[in-house]
C-alpha cells in the first residue's frame, strides 16, 4: 500500500517512515537461512619471479626466507605453496559426484521460537528428493543467537538443471506460524563421453559366435585432469567378461597397459578392451546366443585433483545382434596349412535357427583350387527348432596359395529353400617346392 503524506509532514519524516518499513519487512522472519555447498579447497599458487645475481633485486630476501608460510621453504620457484585456497565460487557439479551442502538456520532475533523444522528437496527433471535427513523433524525450541546445522549428501545421477529447495517452519513466542522458503539453481554437466563398439567374434568367416568383443572409449570432457581409479565391466547373466587391459611379462608389475600413473588429462581418451563369452544356459536357451542383446554396464570410478570421488554406471548396453537367417553354419575346426593334392578334414555344426522343424539336405559343389572329397547330394536328417547338427567333410587342395572354401549347399526338404555358403573360411595351401624349402632350412 502506498502511503499518504500528511499536510504539516516534513520530508523527514516520511523518510523516517519508509526506514520503518524497510526494518519491518527485515525482521518479517526472526530465522536466518544459510546454504553453501561443501567442497575441498584448491592448492594455492604463487607466481615467482627469478633474476641474475648480478640485478638489483638479487640483494632482496627472497618470499621463502621471510615469514610467509604459503611458499615452499629452500624451493624459491616452486609454483605450489603450503597454502590450501578455499573456493571462490559455487563451481562445477559433474554427473556421478556427491553434492555435498551445509545449512545453517540462525535466530538473529531476540525471541524464543519454537518447533523449528527445516526441509531439504532436490528437484530434478524427472523426480523430487528428500535430502533434510535427521533435521526432518521439529526441534524443541531454539533460544536467540543459537543455530541448528546440518549437512546434506546425494550423488548426483542426472543430468542438467537441480533445484535445492530449502523450507523452514517455525513458532513465534505469540504463537504465530510462519513459513519461508530460498531456491538454489546449479546445473549439472557430463564429465566423461563414453562410446563403445562391439565385435561379434567369427563373424566375417562364419565362425564360432559364442564370444563378443567391446572396446570402450572413454574421454575426460571436463577441464581439469582425473585419476582414472576404477573401470570395469559388469556383464549380463548371460555372459561371463575377461579384461584385456592387465599387463603381460615383462610388464606385469604394471598393472595394467596404462602403468601405475592412471592419469586422465582434459580432452584425452583411453581405449579399454573386453571378451565375453556366452554361459551354457545361455547358449541352451531358445535362440542361442542369437537372440542375446544385453551385455551388461560399464562401472568407472575417478578421483580429482584432491581426491573427490566421482562415480559412474551406464544404462545396459546393448548390441546389434548378429542375423544368421534360417540356417547358421558355424566351423568347429579346420587346418590353417594343408598340403597339395593331400586331403584334409573340417568339422562343422548346423544349426536351425527357425521356430520349426527342418529336412536338410547336403550337396557339394567344387571349385578350381578345392575340390569336396565324398558323396554330394545326401540326407542330413530332420533339425528340430533351434537344433545343431554335426557335420564331418573332406577337402583336397590342387593350388597352392591361400585359397578359399566355398560351394556348400543346404536345401530345406520342407519348402524347397537352398542355403549357400561360399567363402566359408581361407587355408594356405603349401606345394612341395614348400615342403622341400622347409626341409632345406630344417637341415
Amino acid at each position: 500500500m502506498a502511503r499518504e503524506s500528511l499536510p504539516g509532514m516534513s520530508t523527514a519524516m516520511i523518510s523516517s517512515f519508509r526506514k520503518m518499513d524497510a526494518a519491518q519487512q527485515k525482521m518479517e522472519h526472526l530465522l536466518a537461512l544459510k546454504v553453501m555447498r561443501l567442497t575441498r579447497p584448491s592448492l594455492n599458487t604463487t607466481l615467482p619471479v627469478s633474476c641474475e645475481e648480478r640485478d638489483l633485486a638479487a640483494t632482496f630476501p627472497s618470499p621463502a626466507g621471510t615469514d610467509n608460510s604459503a611458499f615452499v621453504i629452500g624451493n624459491d620457484f616452486f609454483i605450489l605453496g603450503k597454502m590450501l585456497t578455499l573456493p571462490q565460487n559455487f563451481g562445477n557439479i559433474f554427473l556421478g559426484e556427491t553434492f555435498s551442502s551445509y545449512i545453517s538456520v540462525h535466530n538473529d532475533s531476540s525471541q524464543l521460537v519454537r518447533d523449528i523444522a527445516i526441509k531439504a528437496d532436490l528437484q530434478t527433471s524427472s523426480q523430487r528428493l528428500n535430502l533434510s535427513g535427521g533435521t526432518s523433524m521439529p526441534v524443541h525450541e531454539l533460544p536467540p543467537s543459537c543455530c541448528i546445522d546440518d549437512v546434506i549428501h546425494h550423488e548426483v545421477k542426472e543430468l542438467g538443471t537441480h533445484i535445492l529447495v530449502c523450507a523452514v517452519s517455525y513458532t513465534t513466542q505469540a504463537g504465530e506460524k510462519m513459513y519461508f522458503r530460498k531456491f538454489f539453481k546449479f546445473q549439472v554437466l557430463k564429465p566423461l563421453e563414453v562410446k563403445t563398439k562391439f565385435y561379434n567374434a567369427g563373424d566375417e568367416f562364419g565362425a564360432v559366435s559364442e564370444e563378443v568383443f567391446l572396446e570402450a572409449q572413454i574421454q575426460n570432457i571436463t577441464c581439469s585432469p582425473m585419476c582414472m581409479e576404477h573401470v570395469s565391466l559388469e556383464p549380463s547373466q548371460m555372459y561371463s567378461v575377461i579384461e584385456l587391459n592387465k599387463a603381460e611379462a615383462p610388464y606385469a608389475d604394471r598393472g595394467n597397459i596404462y602403468g601405475k600413473i592412471r592419469y586422465l588429462g582434459p580432452n584425452e581418451t583411453r581405449q579399454y578392451l573386453y571378451r565375453l563369452q556366452a554361459l551354457p544356459k545361455a547358449l541352451g536357451r531358445t535362440g542361442g546366443v542369437r537372440g542375446i542383446t544385453a551385455i551388461g554396464k560399464l562401472d568407472i570410478v575417478w578421483r580429482t585433483n584432491l581426491g573427490e570421488r566421482g562415480r559412474l554406471q551406464t544404462s545396459q548396453l546393448q548390441r546389434v545382434a548378429p542375423g544368421y537367417g534360417d540356417v547358421h553354419l558355424q566351423l568347429e575346426s579346420i587346418p590353417d596349412t594343408v598340403d597339395i593334392e593331400a586331403p584334409f578334414s573340417v568339422h562343422c555344426k548346423v544349426t536351425n535357427c527357425r521356430q520349426r522343424t527342418m529336412g536338410l539336405h547336403l550337396e557339394l559343389c567344387n571349385s578350381h583350387a578345392v575340390h569336396w572329397c565324398g558323396v554330394s547330394g545326401r540326407d542330413l536328417g530332420t533339425l528340430p527348432a533351434n537344433g545343431s547338427l554335426p557335420v564331418n567333410l573332406s577337402l583336397l587342395a590342387c593350388v597352392p596359395g591361400l585359397q578359399s572354401i566355398s560351394g556348400l549347399r543346404l536345401t530345406d526338404t520342407f519348402l524347397k529353400r537352398t542355403y549357400e555358403f561360399d567363402d566359408i573360411t581361407q587355408v594356405l595351401v603349401k606345394s612341395d617346392f614348400d615342403n622341400a624349402s622347409t626341409e632345406a632350412l630344417k637341415r
